[in-house]
């Protein structure tokens, strides 16, 4: 079985085995992840796995996605790792106690564990170690920044805005990019000042990571700059625009959708085919109902003379398996049938 399979099944000894098995560092490392999805506290093997794999593996990037699996499983996974690298058992206590003893681990001489430490820190969401983390953004291994970049956006205290800021500039092109997410999330007015501002970079990574980090700000603020990378010059910053779009619409609160569908519709009308081309996709590709349910709403609202490959898209989902997007996707035919009859 493939490890999809695997996973989609919950079969979690058949991902261990191969997380132990495999002789490809890309396939240990993806049956690390899938274990992170599937797998929780209580599966106490699974668990040892990755923390044995976070110490002992001959790749970096599979030992930051073992630390990866083990933060999406639990703040207790993740101390089972800190127990183990320290050999000090941690007693339980407030989430200030506990976030100071993974503060503590962030000035560790083990890389991994000091990811693992940033990690958890985001996962606890306790405003304590704020400090302590800002402190960790001028860590050597950038593994390491890109993880304290994530836990300040899961914390999302403006407080953090300055020094993500300043992690823009980074050389690691991922750490920019969560520094960048992080400051989305935070989504005061400095944060999206300084995500607006990347979208005139001259430099083409910088607008894409831009326009890919402001999906997640959760305002209709944001809504013109990714307007206006539609036009950019660039095929990436374009899709980024249109996907943060869409992911926009599909995690903003339910009170504030209407208000950011209509600036949407009103910066899209008479799209063109490079705006639609990414629409389409999603559609046709995503695995998020409410990705694909926004996209075939939006088609019938931007496209006034659609090309075949987007009514064949939007006759297929017709039969989709969730009713609503079958039902955007009605309405979107029918918005174009009535302005081409």
């Amino acid at each position: 079985m493939s490890l999809y399979d695997l996973a989609r099944s919950g079969d979690i000894d058949g991902l261990e085995d191969m997380l132990l098995e495999s002789d490809s560092a890309a396939v240990r490392k993806r049956a690390c992840e899938l274990i992170g999805e599937v797998a929780t506290t209580e599966d106490t093997d699974v668990v040892e796995t990755l923390v044995s794999v976070a110490i002992t593996d001959d790749s970096g990037a599979v030992k930051a996605a073992a630390v990866d699996g083990l933060d999406e499983i639990g703040a207790e996974a993740v101390e089972e790792l800190l127990v183990e690298i320290t050999g000090e058992k941690i007693e339980q206590g407030a989430d200030w106690a506990v976030a100071k003893r993974f503060a503590k681990a962030l000035t560790s001489n083990i890389p991994e564990l000091r990811m693992a430490a940033a990690s958890a820190l985001g996962k606890l969401g306790d405003e304590s170690g704020i400090n302590s983390l800002k402190n960790a953004l001028g860590d050597d291994d950038p593994r390491v920044r890109q993880r304290v970049c994530m836990a300040l956006g899961e914390i999302t205290h403006p407080s953090a805005v300055p020094a993500l800021i300043d992690r823009l500039s980074d050389p690691n092109g991922q750490v920019r990019h969560e520094a960048a997410i992080g400051l989305a999330a935070i989504g005061s007015d400095q944060a999206l000042a300084a995500l607006k501002n990347m979208m005139d970079a001259d430099n083409t990574s910088i607008r894409r990571i831009a326009a890919s980090a402001l999906g997640e700000a959760g305002t209709a603020d944001v809504v013109e700059p990714l307007a206006a990378a539609l036009n950019d010059p660039d095929g990436g910053v374009r899709s980024a625009a249109i996907y943060s779009i869409i992911e926009l619409l599909s995690n903003v609160d339910t009170t504030k959708s209407h208000s950011i569908r209509e600036r949407i519709v009103n910066e899209l009308q008479d799209a063109d085919d490079a705006t639609v081309v990414p629409i389409v996709e999603i559609l046709e590709e995503s695995s998020q109902k409410r990705q694909r349910r926004n996209a075939a709403w939006f088609l019938g609202r931007v496209v006034d003379e659609p090309n075949p490959k987007t009514v064949e898209v939007l006759v297929e989902a017709l039969e989709s398996d969730d009713t609503q997007t079958g039902q955007f996707a009605a309405t979107s035919l029918a918005e174009m049938g009535r302005r081409t009859s």
